[in-house]
């Protein structure tokens, strides 16, 4: 395929190289006209259905596989953890009713409801979720959220491979109790229970798990799959076997699977969804002008960061990373976004619980001598104008994102001179290419807290974390997470943590962007849609007014 020329947004004349495949090219296409005029409706096909906006085709229907926000958001309709969460983000009973922890706060005992079935009839036993954890923590299967048990005990010895699965400290005295013992207190071990990847999944038929055929689809939330067509959407039914169905207001969900904010927004204003999680900036006047009640913008718990492929020579050169970190005006960059994201110039969001974040001691530094700075750097590493630096940066096919990929990129080549080639692929795709290190210098990547710990942001870059794609290594930094991961002190742990995050900074394998904020449009009619600090919104919750 013949390389998009796209022109510089801030006017520059060099033309960046861009390589996007057909299935992303397809979503870009969209008629301007139709976002800024005809009608707005306020009426609904059919009130027990919510429509949904998801940009991008969830990569899984399997919560130990999930690496993608949008297999949580439809993992979290069609599954349910032994917690769950309210509207704010407090944890709540789930498939657990009830649990206890013992004096010396490291042994929890969870009491399963007597009334929790899966879809086809059947209880949900204790045991249900030994075999499942078993499996999620199996290095074999390879989940890319298995450290998120490592709090219980013999967890960090089996993702070593130094013992098997079923040393898991998680056992089922009986089908109503849970035991799980932890290496050390974890207060906020509930609330990591509440994630997708500690959901149970029903293995007496493998079949059963992560399937896109609704015949054969077994589960345990508020809903069931009803139908799937690939690259389109997904359609959900409510599960009659569900204990909490009562409580189910809306008993159908069709997820739109729209890349492109535009065209969410198209999609929106036809009356076609009744919500939407992209908003695009260009429309924002008009929005706050005429609608400005069905817009949603909420800060929570994110960052969007580039990882450095530090397998490649030249990158090799930490003086070259921070100059690539250096050159890129974030206050620019969040203005482009229009949303009031946050520059971010360490990895742990801000808001994070018990944690005061980290950051770059130049980042008060005035535009012209960072600047200054970045091309010392870049010529300490060996380039300059005329021996230039090529990148290829490979981020997901969403207009968004590579609007800022083209940003990036242009800050780069204006400051620096290096030339970049920007690869968008369709979002399934990109979560294939990004583990595989020949094919990118920089990946546009983005982590979402799973619980509220500095730890789930630290533990990405950890040595053997299946989400460190850079294949970053230093030892003085896993160290202080294992460290930080033995203190019972909480100033104590929190100083280490801190350290981590300095000691990581200070490498540049990763060079954080800015920290998301939610976008939604909620039609009138729609209610309950509260941002939790995880951008987390089960259709559970949510009503529809009546006809």
């Amino acid at each position: 395929m013949h390389p998009i020329l796209l022109n510089s947004a801030q006017g520059l004349s060099e033309v960046i190289s861009v390589k996007v495949r057909a299935q992303g090219l397809a979503a870009l296409i969209v008629l301007v006209s139709g976002l800024l005029s005809g009608c707005h409706p306020t009426s609904h096909p059919d009130r027990n259905v919510l429509r949904r906006g998801l940009g991008g085709e969830p990569g899984t229907l399997d919560p130990g596989l999930s690496a993608d926000t949008y297999s949580d958001a439809v993992l979290l309709d069609l599954y349910e953890g032994l917690t769950a969460e309210s509207t704010t983000g407090e944890v709540v009973p789930g498939v657990a009713e009830s649990w206890t922890v013992d004096a010396t706060a490291t042994e929890y005992s969870f009491h399963l409801r007597a009334d929790a079935h899966w879809s086809n009839g059947e209880r949900i036993r204790a045991q249900d979720f030994v075999d499942s954890w078993r499996r999620a923590i199996d290095p074999k299967f390879g989940s890319p959220d298995a450290d998120d048990f490592r709090l219980i005990a013999h967890a960090s010895a089996i993702l070593a491979g130094e013992e098997p699965p079923s040393a898991l400290a998680a056992s089922a005295p009986s089908d109503a109790v849970l035991v799980v013992k932890l290496e050390r207190p974890a207060p906020y071990f509930p609330e990591i229970l509440a994630h997708t990847s500690t959901y149970p999944v029903y293995l007496k038929h493998p079949g059963a798990v992560g399937t896109h055929d609704p015949k054969k689809w077994i589960s345990n939330g508020p809903y069931v799959l009803s139908e799937w067509l690939p690259n389109t959407r997904a359609d959900l039914k409510i599960n009659q076997a569900y204990w909490d169905r009562s409580r189910v207001h809306i008993t159908g969900v069709r997820y739109e699977f729209t890349a492109n904010d535009s065209a969410q927004y198209a999609a929106y204003r036809a009356g076609q969804l009744d919500m939407t999680d992209l908003v695009p900036v260009n429309a924002l006047p008009l929005i706050r002008q005429q609608h400005p009640s069905e817009l949603q913008i909420t800060p929570f718990l994110g960052t969007v960061y580039y990882g450095i492929n530090l397998a490649n020579g030249a990158l090799s050169s930490r003086a070259l990373r921070q100059a690539l970190a250096m050159a890129i005006d974030r206050k620019r960059l969040v203005d482009s976004l229009g949303f009031g994201q946050v520059p971010a110039y360490g990895f742990v969001s801000p808001g994070t619980a018990n944690y005061t974040p980290q950051e770059w001691d130049w980042k008060s530094l005035a535009d012209a001598e960072r600047e200054q700075r970045a091309k010392k750097l870049y010529l300490q590493s060996g380039f300059s104008p005329a021996k230039p630096l090529r990148l290829r940066v490979l981020f997901n096919a969403n207009e968004v994102i590579q609007r800022t990929a083209v940003l990036i990129a242009a800050m780069w080549k204006e400051v620096l001179g290096i030339d970049v080639d920007l690869t968008g692929e369709e979002y399934k795709v990109f979560l294939q290419s990004r583990h595989d290190t020949s094919r990118w210098d920089v990946a546009r990547l983005a982590w979402s807290a799973d619980f509220n710990d500095a730890s789930n942001f630290l533990e990405v870059l950890g040595g053997r974390s299946p989400n460190n794609d850079m294949s970053y290594q230093n030892s003085e930094f896993d160290t202080d997470l294992d460290k930080a991961a033995n203190s019972l002190d909480t100033s104590e742990r929190r100083g280490t943590l801190q350290r981590a995050e300095r000691v990581m900074l200070n490498d540049y394998p990763i060079i954080p962007l800015y920290h998301f904020v939610s976008k939604r449009l909620i039609k009138p009619y729609l209610h309950g849609v509260v941002t939790n600090p995880f951008n987390r919104v089960p259709s559970k919750i949510l009503t529809l007014d009546a006809n």
